[in-house]
């Protein structure tokens, strides 16, 4: 009989006492502490694991669950005789930063230190043993949310030493989801003030602490060393190419399809795969996230489940209001194209803005993109990437982001695509523009908007035409030719379409009207004869449309040289 399906466990006694739906990941138990590393990062996407595994760890490793290895009977770890007299013999200290989650730095600081607050109460007994003389217990009493930030930086710390001297053994530090504040610090913008408060921290309780075992940080990215990781040298960090502990944090293809077998769902299997695989972690490919096959397992049918499992609006801001190459690359993803770039895997936050760089780290360290190939140029000092949507669920997901941009004027925009399947010039001319007016502000807001440059508008524009029309349309795009300009070739996927190209042109200082604007892109069209792919495809030329769009600011000129 198939185990049952529990949506949401994070707590791996619970997990494992329910007999809920489980795969066994408790070798990662013995491969960190046979790693020996003092001080372990691992960053991984949302809903992979990260949090079960933490409480794998506090469960196996804790003095609060000592005797209780009936948690892990019949499970890897516990068939090994060194390990079962391991389980429970260590103080350790488990917190997480996942509900840090505050508009402004106050609020975000109060949140850490009440977190704190709640864990020192987990040993006020403490108090109570004669190993603390009368200034500690003076410290330990004076851990609040609203304590100072010396007290606050020293915290952990101190109750590390604590529990040091009470069991007379070091600490395990285990710190889930260490990211979270600093992420929506950069979103809400007070990236400088938690950056400082978060590195005093972390070099007190990680750094300078003479009670630490060992301890692991767990979250999505991995942020700049300069940004919060400044005084840490001991840091072992790994990131989506690191090759350690690649298995142990998403679902492998052997676990998916045996899951599929226990659930009688063997006939899914290449449908779940177009779906669900593609995470790749050092030299571990065909990894699946685990949230969308435990809730395939549980509701028996394809679902956009992980992708929705949060907003997306730092990826969908990302995106939206980056550079025309941002766009033209996000393009070139969504017909299935690989992208090949370098960058550093350690997000800068506060750089995100200004930088493509920047970007494409974040988007692979969550999920959104994978390496499918990766080597480090040492000529050019840099690693080089090759990467690609992940699966059919992001490529979903980025589509219905997409559609939502042009939420505000779907009515209009739907208007102007109608008015373009019908040779109908006048009306996209009235309903480009409304498109524009309505849109444009939407797309051009980086840093330096500018109403005399839209590439971020139209580049957006294309990125819905693409999504609106992709049942009709393939669309490709010629991206050789210079500033302001850009050329769309629509090829039709049934017989009664016709073809379109449209070449995008900024007005230029020598050209004194939007007339003559939309005559040169036409007049390139012609000159590049870019009608010669379709005819060689079988389209005649009598089936070919062409037009230039002009701009200047929000104003838009259609032409079809008739």
């Amino acid at each position: 009989m198939a185990r049952t399906v529990g949506i949401g466990h994070q707590d791996f006694a619970k997990i494992q006492k329910e007999k809920y739906f489980y795969i066994d990941k408790t070798d990662f138990i013995k491969d960190w502490w046979e790693n020996g590393d003092n001080v372990t990062l691992i960053a991984r996407p949302r809903r992979f694991g990260k949090t079960l595994n933490m409480s794998m760890l506090e469960k196996f490793f804790s003095v609060d669950y000592a005797n209780r290895g009936d948690i892990f009977q019949g499970l890897s770890i516990w068939g090994e005789e060194k390990y079962r007299q391991l389980q429970g013999t260590y103080p350790v200290l488990f917190l997480s930063f996942a509900d840090v989650k505050e508009n402004t730095f106050p609020q975000a600081r109060k949140k850490i230190c009440r977190l704190i607050k709640e864990l020192y109460n987990q040993y006020d007994f403490l108090l109570e043993s004669p190993l603390m003389n009368e200034s500690e217990k003076i410290d330990f009493a004076l851990i609040s949310p609203e304590m100072e930030d010396n007290q606050a930086a020293f915290s952990l710390k101190a109750l590390s030493g604590y529990l040091y001297h009470y069991y007379e053994k070091r600490v395990i530090i285990l710190l889930d989801e260490y990211d979270t504040p600093m992420q929506e610090a950069y979103v809400n913008g007070y990236w400088d003030e938690m950056a400082a408060f978060i590195r005093s921290l972390f070099n007190s309780t990680f750094k300078t602490n003479p009670y630490l075992e060992r301890a692991i940080m767990t979250g999505i990215t991995r942020i700049s060393k300069e940004s919060i990781f400044s005084d840490l040298n001991n840091l072992e960090i790994i990131t989506a190419t690191s090759n350690k502990y690649a298995e142990y944090f998403g679902f492998t293809e052997e676990e998916v399809f045996t899951a599929l077998e226990e659930y009688g769902l063997s006939d899914k299997k290449q449908q779940v795969k177009e779906w669900y695989d593609g995470f790749t972690f050092g030299n571990c490919t065909d990894i699946y996230n685990p949230w969308s096959i435990i809730n395939y397992l549980d509701k028996k049918e394809i679902g956009i489940y992980w992708a929705n499992s949060s907003s997306n609006s730092l990826v969908g801001k990302l995106i939206r209001e980056g550079s025309p190459e941002i766009k033209m690359t996000m393009e070139e993803l969504l017909r299935g194209g690989i992208f090949h770039t370098t960058f550093d895997e350690q997000i800068v936050f506060n750089q995100l803005d200004q930088g493509d760089d920047a970007v494409w780290s974040l988007l692979v360290s969550s999920g959104y993109l994978k390496v499918i190939h990766y080597e480090f140029n040492v000529a050019r000092r840099r690693a080089e990437y090759s990467l690609q949507l992940t699966n059919l669920e992001i490529q979903v997901m980025f589509e219905q982001m997409i559609e939502r941009w042009f939420g505000s004027c779907r009515r209009v925009n739907n208007a102007f695509l109608q008015a373009l399947m019908e040779d109908d010039v006048k009306g996209m001319n009235i309903f480009m523009n409304k498109v524009a007016l309505q849109t444009f502000s939407y797309f051009d807001t980086g840093k330096n908007p500018s109403e005399g440059e839209p590439e971020r508008f139209y580049h957006g524009f294309v990125l819905g035409m693409m999504v609106e029309l992709a049942d009709r349309y393939a669309l490709t795009s010629n991206r050789e030719s210079g500033f302001g300009r850009y050329d769309v070739m629509m090829e039709p996927k049934r017989q009664q379409d016709n073809a379109i190209i449209i070449e995008f042109k900024v007005q230029d200082m020598d050209e004194e009207e939007l007339a003559d604007t939309v005559e040169e892109a036409l007049r390139q069209i012609e000159e590049k004869d870019y009608q010669a792919l379709l005819i060689a495809k079988g389209i005649p030329e009598k089936r070919i449309r062409k037009y230039g769009f002009a701009f200047c600011g929000k104003k838009v000129l259609i032409g079809n040289g008739d």
